[in-house]
């Protein structure tokens, strides 16, 4: 449940920020702010929560995580209220709104933080009321930038008061007394262990969800890959198949062939294709056995990056389990269930980290054009098929490093396999650095004219892409 508002009064009695300042402020998630506050001396870390039922602000001993890319709400606050002095902060009537009034010598601001389930906020405002930012931006109440936010201040009277506390009783808990803030620790004791919303069991009990759901998914395609190298197991049969059907081709007797195993001494019958000549026969046997050979060979990659990836997961839900930090829980969380259309990519195209070398693919135009504007300079290396359309390769240049031929021979291997020369398994291709490409006059979208170039013909290796799931870092389109 979300704080009432006798409770929030009481937090902000025990609290008493007048004259305090906002030293540091960070945005662990969408819904949760922390202020790292120094009030005469001391520091604490003020939580203030707008996930729904549980809406909140009070002191809490847990650390604020931050995020890997800082969120929009929490760089606004950084540029504009971090290190301001807190002059009052106070609720508005009983309406479960925190009016805060913060100050430098040359600029004053208020940020109003609603407590309201369902309808939380913060809201950043000028003097006169129009609006800086917001937490969540709610165009339809007006709740967006340049719009305005007031909040009518009434006095009340001793009877709402009274009504108000007998409709809205405090929570009683345990106080330890040597605590300052007893009812602040109590409420963050409380939501950390026992709300239906954020606590720390609630979060394990996603996190096991989640888990579960995951590591069934990954043993089960595991298992199918098991199942696969099973079968592939008896790829020598089929070679020896077709050298028995060599060794007695003038045995054989329309569509079968009867003979005994050289190896084994045992009987054997073997289908023969009588429209095909002995050889014929053999060269089918010889070839599923190249086939199967080959699929072993994959399936036992697949199989070490599926082990790998199980083993990756399971250290993760491991981490999640015996972290004490229910915030820093909640975004270990999110960031292992956020969807991968979701996750903003640095750039189009693919991304591979190979030996210490970036290599970027373009696989269309639109990716060909965007990474040559925008995301390689002059010293990289380009790659591209000579008389095939394709990607364009980049591998990106390193102060003082000369690009090695294994890292071009990947990045070779990459032009190939996305062009159309990839069903002949091989092409010729030029490659120069980026400053020498010209964009061709009223050409269509990244079609450039190379000079300087130089020739490699490539013919494509599947260790060598195998090898590169394992260095990819992201996929994706613009």
């Amino acid at each position: 449940m979300s704080l009432n508002c006798n409770e929030i009064n009481l937090i902000l009695r025990e609290l008493s920020l007048e004259g305090s300042f906002i030293q540091e402020i960070t945005q662990p998630n969408f819904e949760t702010l922390g202020f790292r506050i120094i009030n005469k001396g001391e520091l604490f870390n003020l939580l203030i929560c707008t996930t729904s039922s549980a809406c909140r602000i009070h002191i809490t001993k847990n650390k604020f995580p931050k995020n890997k890319k800082p969120l929009r709400f929490n760089e606004f606050l950084k540029s504009r209220v971090q290190g301001m002095r807190i002059n009052s902060c106070s609720q508005i009537g009983l309406d479960r709104i925190i009016k805060m009034d913060v100050s430098t010598w040359k600029e004053k601001l208020y940020i109003y933080i609603r407590l309201w389930s369902g309808a939380a906020n913060v809201i950043v405002t000028d003097e006169n009321g129009s609006i800086l930012d917001c937490m969540f931006r709610r165009p339809k109440k007006g709740e967006v930038s340049g719009g305005t936010f007031t909040v009518q201040e009434k006095i009340l009277s001793q009877d709402e008061i009274n009504s108000a506390e007998e409709k809205f009783p405090v929570r009683q808990f345990d106080f330890s007394p040597e605590d300052k803030t007893p009812f602040n620790s109590a409420i963050d004791e409380f939501y950390s262990e026992h709300a239906a919303v954020l606590s720390r069991e609630s979060l394990l009990q996603q996190a096991e969800k989640w888990f579960n759901v995951k590591h069934s998914k990954m043993t089960g395609a595991l298992e199918k890959l098991m199942k696969k190298r099973q079968e592939f197991s008896a790829a020598s049969r089929l070679k020896h198949t077709g050298d028995l059907i060599l060794a007695y081709q003038n045995e054989i007797k329309g569509a079968s062939l009867d003979c005994i195993d050289y190896e084994t001494n045992e009987n054997v019958h073997i289908r023969i294709d009588p429209n095909l000549t002995p050889q014929q026969n053999a060269a089918f046997y010889y070839e599923q056995y190249k086939k199967s050979v080959s699929g072993t060979e994959a399936l036992e990659h697949d199989i070490s990056i599926a082990k790998k990836e199980i083993a990756s997961l399971e250290e993760e839900y491991n981490k999640i389990v015996n972290e004490k930090n229910v915030l820093k829980i909640e975004q270990l969380i999110r960031k292992d269930t956020t969807p991968k259309q979701k996750i903003e990519k640095p750039h189009p195209g693919l991304h591979y980290e190979i030996d210490g070398w970036t290599i970027l693919v373009g696989r269309t135009a639109a990716e060909n054009d965007e990474l040559l504007r925008h995301f390689v300079k002059g010293q990289d290396l380009w790659f591209h098929t000579r008389d095939y359309a394709g990607g364009y390769i980049f591998v990106k240049a390193r102060s003082g490093k000369t690009v090695p031929l294994e890292i071009m021979l990947y990045a070779g291997n990459l032009a190939v396999y996305h062009s159309k020369a990839r069903k002949n398994g091989q092409a010729d291709l030029y490659y120069t650095h980026v400053k020498y490409l010209r964009r061709a006059k009223n050409g269509p979208k990244g079609l450039v004219l190379p000079s300087n170039e130089k020739n490699l013909l490539v013919k494509i290796d599947q260790e060598k892409l195998r090898r590169l799931e394992e260095f990819e870092k992201f996929s994706g389109k613009v």
